[in-house]
């Protein structure tokens, strides 16, 4: 009888018996256990997943949860507040809508304005 050969692992090769998602590998995925938090169903972030900050964006995709990092908000009033506030108001882009005729019909004529020049 001839035995057969069979190739072996290197010993550091992971033997999974499930696939993966193909994402698991890229991102270090890790098996983390759920647990209840009072009427909340909760995760415990390992501490190289952990993000900055004390907010964060959950969204569900398929199967997958998403945790996004939400960046602080600079203090109302200041340089970076008023920096924020012109950047979303460029994402918005120019406005193209024609203004309303409202038309002069019943209005006071304006005065001249004397800027005491003369």
């Amino acid at each position: 009888m001839t035995s057969a050969t069979y190739p072996t692992l290197p010993k550091s090769a992971p033997i999974a018996s499930e696939s993966i998602a193909p994402y698991a590998d890229s991102t270090r995925a890790r098996a983390v256990k759920l647990f209840r938090n009072g009427a909340n169903q909760a995760v415990r972030i390992p501490k190289e997943f952990e993000l900055p900050g004390n907010e964060a964006l959950m969204h569900r995709e398929g199967n997958r949860l998403i945790l996004e990092l939400v960046p602080d908000k600079p203090k109302k009033g200041s340089a970076a507040a008023l920096l924020a506030a012109l950047d979303e108001i460029a994402k918005l882009g120019p406005c193209n809508d024609d203004f309303p005729d409202i038309g002069d019909e019943g209005l006071l004529p304006l005065d001249d304005i004397d800027f005491g020049e003369n």
